[in-house]
């Protein structure tokens, strides 16, 4: 597949846009003043805790003074405490090392976990979980490898998990970053030992440094930058971390035809915020976002067909399997996602929809489930929260 990653800096925002097949399929927008402080998803802070809610399974941390974080409790058994007031899990007054792992949503605090992750272009390493794992996009063959090689680090502190970015690496480089994520890890937890509540031990680079670091590179041309401080970070962090692919990344400096003119980024940014989106063949969809799901409507529009033609509606119904998938990942929607296709009469048919529409969600890289149809013959599919949905950071900006 043909990649290519636009990072194009307008006012003080940047966006990133990633391509497929000449394709926009992500879209991703932050602030770029590091003068405002952002707590971003991998940020790690000591935290004091501040009140505990029994009935929710939940406590509330401070990460600093006046900024409050939501924390289960069950993540309490594996945290690394580095002061303990009592017996108890957890206790008020306690303090413990603690990571982002969700921003904060509206009227929602962040989110932090006691479950550490340190991620790497390979491995992620895992505090508190302690089983070796290896993606699912991995052959089977190569899976079933990997763990067998990796038994050496089977421990009860932390475990591993195999990136997808692996699959086409020789193991020695794999490994070289584990060992170098191990020796991180161990540094962190000493060095959290003599720090004082609120100290911030590691921040996360800037998102679009992360999004560089979890991108596909199989099949990726080009990395184009608009902004000249932006593309001496990025060329800093390709030298340190990616070498051999420094020279995918590129300077874009041309005011006469700017990134956004070349491909059409504005009206890209318009469409993943309509309500309603036109199929190749005459349907529509209609994205609707409430406070507890998002409900994708699929209509006929222009197309007509006869009464009865279920094999029309097949293919109008896995054109537009195809477009929601992609629309999913585009808007970074997630949580509860219910979709309305068009009814099929033949049980047959339901099922070559369901077949397709999960493979058509698989190609996310973010965990998206296609659970199963309700009574009502509603599509229900599950996606896992990372950060903010697409129209949540617009309209931030406003």
């Amino acid at each position: 597949m043909k990649r290519k990653v636009l990072i194009e800096k307008k006012e003080n925002h940047v966006w990133t846009f990633f391509l497929e097949e000449d394709q926009i399929a992500e879209i991703h927008c932050t602030k770029s003043d590091e003068r405002e402080k952002v707590h971003q998803i991998g940020d790690i802070y000591v935290a004091k805790v501040q009140n505990i809610v029994q009935n929710i399974g939940a406590a509330f941390l401070e990460i600093e003074p006046g900024v409050n974080c939501y924390f289960d409790l069950r993540d309490a058994q594996n945290a690394f405490f580095t002061h303990k007031i009592g017996k108890k899990p957890l206790c008020i007054g306690d303090e413990l090392v603690v990571q982002i792992s969700r921003e904060a949503v509206k009227t929602k605090v962040p989110t932090v976990t006691g479950n550490l992750s340190l991620t790497g272009r390979y491995a992620v390493l895992t505090h508190g979980n302690t089983r070796i794992g290896v993606s699912s996009k991995i052959s089977k063959k190569d899976r079933e490898a990997y763990k067998e090689r990796l038994q050496e680090y089977q421990n009860d502190q932390y475990g591993l998990i195999i990136r997808t970015n692996a699959k086409d690496t020789a193991f020695e480089d794999v490994l070289t970053e584990i060992e170098q994520l191990k020796a991180e890890y161990e540094h962190l937890l000493k060095y959290a030992a003599s720090r004082v509540c609120f100290s911030c031990l590691k921040s996360a680079p800037p998102s679009y440094i992360t999004d560089l670091k979890n991108v596909y590179m199989d099949g990726m041309e080009e990395i184009l930058v608009n902004d000249a401080e932006i593309y001496e970070k990025i060329c800093s962090y390709f030298k340190k971390e990616m070498s051999e692919n420094l020279e995918l990344v590129h300077f874009h400096d041309d005011s006469g035809y700017p990134l956004g003119k070349i491909y059409s980024t504005e009206t890209a940014v318009e469409h993943a915020l309509a309500e309603r989106v036109w199929l190749k063949h005459g349907g529509y969809l209609v994205i609707q976002v409430t406070e507890a799901l998002t409900v994708i409507d699929v209509n006929s529009g222009k197309n007509v067909r006869k009464k009865g033609d279920d094999e029309s509606t097949l293919k109008m119904n896995l054109e537009a399997a195809k477009e929601t998938a992609r629309q999913i990942r585009l808007r970074n929607l997630s949580g509860i996602i219910l979709i309305d296709f068009i009814n099929q009469d033949e049980e047959k048919n339901e099922e070559v929809l369901l077949k397709e529409f999960r493979y058509f969600l698989s190609k996310d890289p973010i965990q998206t489930t296609l659970v199963d149809i309700t009574a009502l013959g509603l599509a229900e599919v599950t996606r896992k929260k990372v950060r903010k949905p697409l129209h949540e950071a617009v309209r931030e900006m406003e």
